[in-house]
């Protein structure tokens, strides 16, 4: 079953029963003879259809952005974002699409030799419940763009959002949902051509296994525990305002957010006040309140796991520096939680904490810094604050991950590739690299 609940309210929003494998099975039939004839169409004939599909999603964009704020749990303001970074990536994908699809032409002893970019066929995407819309477009635009036809299995818990954001796309794109449990996922991944997640890593593992022994191209993005390094002649406050907000924002609920504040015993002192304070000027309740500034979590389950985490933390040596309880009344939030003298005891030290929770990590100085930003088995994402910015540049190519951000918080641009090492999966999303995830490459080669 798939249910949505009101992260502030606890009201039921939706039912929607899984579906039989045998009408998924049909459903994907009826989805592969689609494919073929929206592949035939061509690059430009595709990217129309896509632009259409854009304007419907902008001119619906209120409606989604409350489904999503009242299903996930998330501030209004910050649903918005996600609607608008939506669009914006539909028409993105528009404009260079045709460019980067284009036939490359290379000089061989051949009289005409070229590489291709042709669609695998059918993409699975089993996706998350914390960007309901963002997560599935991020997937799927790019991969139609190149000809594949998309069945994308929505996050149980965002039932409603889901459902209406597929209600948007017309019977000319090959995009449906795959309303499965989680023994006919599998299945559904023997089934189609290659298969996209993005979720935890304890899940990617189980799903690229499945689909390593059926051999089927996989990306994956898993999880993060993003080091956020204050280096002793960073901007202490800019830098505390922006550790602020890349940690709390969306609830915590992000795998791309600062979650282990690594600071420089030099300048340790005067940073975590800093911190601190910012830390108390966040604001929790109604979430579609303009002055709610710290969002409930999306279920109870998820902030009863962060607590344990936390618990277990002071339970082998951590400090709370603020916050650290369950508060009463309505709505599942959690205060904004600082733990100091955070060890290698720690759960928390080994696994991503998904809610309002940030880690002090003291360094010895700056190569320490970039010890302690790999000590982790995840590789998402890195920043690192310095008043130099020619060796923060020698640090990044230190620091094990998929992006580093100097003097600012991480975050994912249209234009960059977007993805992880080690345990945060691998394969890239957004920008021509993304694009090309998807496609076979396909040499021709004519005497």
């Amino acid at each position: 079953m798939f249910h949505s609940i009101n992260a502030y309210t606890g009201e039921t929003l939706c039912r929607h029963p899984a579906q039989s494998y045998a009408e998924f099975a049909q459903e994907l039939a009826v989805l592969k003879v689609h494919q073929q004839a929206f592949a035939r169409l061509g690059v430009t004939g595709r990217t129309a259809l896509l632009q259409a599909f854009a304007e419907r999603l902008a001119q619906n964009k209120e409606r989604l952005a409350e489904m999503v704020c009242e299903e996930v749990g998330r501030c209004l303001h910050e649903c918005r974002a996600e609607l608008d970074k939506s669009v914006e990536l539909i028409r993105y994908y528009v404009r260079l699409a045709p460019e980067l699809l284009a036939h490359k032409t290379i000089a061989t002893q051949a009289s005409l030799s070229q590489v291709r970019f042709e669609p695998l066929g059918v993409v699975l995407a089993v996706m998350p419940w914390n960007y309901p819309v963002w997560q599935v477009l991020r997937f799927a635009i790019p991969a139609l763009c190149a000809g594949n036809a998309c069945a994308v299995k929505p996050a149980p818990s965002v039932a409603r959002v889901s459902a209406a954001l597929l209600e948007l796309v017309s019977d000319d794109l090959p995009l449906i949902g795959a309303w499965l449990d989680n023994d006919d996922t599998l299945k559904a991944i023997e089934d189609t051509d290659a298969m996209a997640f993005t979720g935890s890593t304890r899940t990617g593992r189980l799903l690229a296994a499945h689909a390593g022994m059926h051999l089927k191209k996989t990306v994956l993005e898993l999880g993060g525990s993003n080091p956020f390094i204050v280096m002793p002649d960073a901007d202490l406050e800019r830098a505390a305002v922006e550790a602020c907000y890349s940690r709390f924002r969306d609830a915590g609920q992000s795998c791309n957010a600062a979650k282990r504040i690594v600071v420089t015993e030099a300048v340790a002192e005067r940073f975590i006040p800093l911190f601190l304070a910012e830390c108390a000027k966040l604001q929790t309740g109604d979430p579609k309140d303009p002055a709610t500034t710290l969002a409930p979590l999306h279920r109870e389950d998820l902030r009863a796991n962060v607590h344990a985490q936390v618990q277990d933390a002071v339970a082998h040596g951590a400090q709370v520096l603020t916050g650290g309880f369950i508060p009463e009344g309505k709505g599942w939030f959690y205060p904004a939680t600082v733990l100091d003298k955070v060890n290698p005891d720690c759960r928390v030290w080994n696994e991503e904490v998904f809610g309002p929770v940030a880690m002090i990590l003291r360094a010895k100085d700056e190569e320490h810094a970039v010890a302690l930003a790999n000590d982790t088995p995840y590789g998402l994402g890195a920043s690192i604050y310095t008043a130099d910015t020619r060796r923060a540049w020698a640090f990044a190519e230190k620091i094990q991950a998929g992006s580093v951000f100097i003097n600012r918080h991480t975050s994912s641009d249209l234009r960059l590739p977007f993805g992880g090492v080690k345990a945060s999966g691998y394969g890239r999303e957004l920008s021509e690299f993304g694009l090309y995830e998807f496609v076979n490459v396909k040499t021709y080669w004519q005497k």
